[in-house]
């Protein structure tokens, strides 16, 4: 009859054959160092210790208490988007990160996997540069690449790695905010309003068209004197020097005024009041004397 193992000792290999072949926790791995006391706090408040816990092969990118004011000032929901952006989704220690071919590659982070992140946000841009310094930063078009890998924290090939960095890693427009740096959209300008119409050129003047034009007298011309019916010139006519719109001017009517008649009958038309008038009135009673002293 075959032996049969104790309970307890069936518990633990059933345990062994259950569990993770590397099984971690990074709550506990970080808790042997103060220096990361506050970064610690933030995986644990976030729900993020659990699922790199979960994880068998993962690089933890972490800050110390100095520069972890940076991610604990901002909103809950960005803090946890923040976090899982220093979660690196493979194991990468030193020596991995220097191997690598042409100095610069991009880094899946556990940001990227979670679904929430657009275009390259979720990505990490890693760079060797020619000194020797190796910088990560988002890899998002024209983020900066400011923060330095420190030093190896922690390590177990290969299922974790902790790297300390000297910067948090915040992509751009994370936190919703993508086009806060934006120009506004363009707006038509209004046009400006047009300016007054202008009178036409040669107009009359205000001044000349409230300018009254002075009344004929009888003392004015006689024969030359324009019939009390003939029109006025028109109203384009002739500048201030002339008669004006409203009647002839003192020195006797324009040049291109109608007259009535062209003979000498005119005079017998014109009224008896004029000075015309009188002169062939008296014309007449010359010739009747005249006729008279004949006869």
């Amino acid at each position: 009859m075959a032996s049969r193992l104790p309970p307890i000792a069936l518990l633990l290999v059933l345990a062994g054959l259950t569990s993770p072949a590397a099984a971690f926790n990074i709550t506990r791995l970080l808790g042997e160092f103060p220096d990361f006391t506050t970064f610690n706090n933030l995986l644990s408040q976030a729900k993020l210790a659990d699922d790199i816990n979960r994880r068998q092969t993962i690089t933890v990118l972490a800050v110390d208490n100095g520069a972890a004011g940076g991610i604990s000032s901002l909103p809950s929901d960005v803090q946890r988007k923040v976090l899982s952006m220093h979660v690196v989704l493979d194991y990468y220690d030193t020596a991995k990160l220097g191997a690598i071919k042409n100095h610069t590659t991009l880094l899946t982070t556990m940001f990227q996997s979670s679904g929430q992140a657009t275009d390259r946000m979720g990505f990490l841009n890693f760079t060797k540069r020619s000194d020797g310094t190796m910088v990560f930063g988002s890899a998002e078009p024209g983020a900066p690449k400011n923060s330095q890998m420190v030093k190896s924290v922690a390590s177990r090939p290969y299922n974790i790695s902790v790297l300390q960095v000297s910067a948090p890693i915040v992509p751009p427009g994370v936190g919703g905010s993508a086009d806060a740096g934006a120009p506004p959209p363009h707006k038509a300008t209004a046009l400006a309003p047009a300016p007054a119409a202008k009178g036409k050129k040669g107009a009359p003047s205000p001044k000349d068209e409230e300018t009254p034009a002075p009344a004929p007298s009888d003392d004015d011309g006689g024969a030359d004197a324009p019939d009390a019916d003939a029109p006025g010139p028109a109203a384009d006519g002739p500048a201030a020097d002339g008669p004006t719109a409203d009647g002839p001017g003192a020195d006797g009517p324009a040049a291109d005024a109608p007259a009535h008649k062209k003979s000498s009958d005119d005079a017998a038309d014109a009224p008896e009041g004029s000075a015309a008038g009188r002169v062939v009135a008296g014309a007449g009673l010359g010739i009747v004397a005249l006729l008279m002293a004949i006869i």
